[in-house]
């Protein structure tokens, strides 16, 4: 595990993040420590989202560094410099964080069991039979035991995001990435699934960084919110205090157009 247990797990340094000539971050300092669970808030287009893709490697950054564990994610150092980072270093660096995406992903013709095997083997080198049984305890887990060898086309929407939640631990991840993980599921199977990741966040140290607006599920979750708008962070601080008493004016009608307080 890279770091110790002082080093921050993620690092965010003067990160900017342009789409042409619109800045979605602007120039963001935040810092998430090993075990935390830290939820994302504040309006579409605020860039939430795209902190998750800079983490998974989807993106690069425009100007500053990322860091993950005591390395850096973003960059390497060439000749006494700071350089952006080959696709060599992306791989290897990424093997330590997991996402969870709206829209599930998964091979529509593998098995549930072969989707959750399929990078372990090909990735970390496991072996199938480690790997078989690791995935099998996973769906234990995620409460789909008896649906290893059926298709994802098979299962319901909050089924497939269980699976793909399972597959995700499955690469045994430093930092677990939730992107809006129910918004594509039908409501009487979002409680299902945020069940599940309430039941990793209690049982488990892994690290985690949650975009969601399901603020009931933030706040049993999360030990930190931060709010943000135009890609900088306004207001931080514990989900008692964000969702109970927020300080800035933003972050309080935020919260009255998404849970009506």
């Amino acid at each position: 595990m890279p770091g110790t247990e002082d080093t921050p797990m993620v690092r965010f340094e003067k990160v900017v993040k342009k789409f042409g000539d619109h800045t979605v971050l602007d120039h963001l300092d935040f810092t998430v420590k090993r075990g935390d669970r830290v939820t994302l808030i504040g309006p579409s287009g605020s860039g939430k989202t795209t902190i998750l893709r800079l983490l998974m490697t989807l993106e690069k950054v425009t100007d500053g560094m990322i860091w993950v564990g005591d390395e850096p994610l973003s960059h390497v150092r060439k000749r006494g410099k700071w350089v952006p980072a080959p696709e060599k270093h992306l791989r290897r660096r990424r093997l330590s964080i997991g996402m969870v995406f709206q829209h599930f992903n998964l091979f529509p013709n593998m098995s549930v069991i072969d989707n959750i095997t399929e990078a372990p083997i090909r990735v970390l080198g496991r072996s199938k039979s480690e790997a078989r049984e690791r995935a099998l305890d996973l769906l234990e887990m995620v409460g789909l035991a008896d649906k290893a060898d059926q298709h994802p086309t098979t299962l319901s929407g909050g089924q497939q995001q269980r699976v793909a939640i399972a597959r995700a631990l499955a690469m045994e991840p430093e930092v677990l990435l939730l992107d809006e993980v129910t918004s594509a599921l039908d409501p009487e199977t979002v409680d299902d699934v945020l069940n599940v990741l309430r039941e990793i966040a209690r049982t488990t140290e892994i690290t985690m960084l949650i975009v969601t607006h399901e603020m009931r599920f933030a706040r049993d979750v999360s030990n930190r919110v931060l709010m943000f708008d135009g890609g900088r962070i306004v207001e931080e601080g514990t989900p008692e205090k964000i969702f109970t008493n927020p300080d800035h004016e933003r972050t309080q009608r935020f919260l009255q157009a998404i849970v009506g307080k």
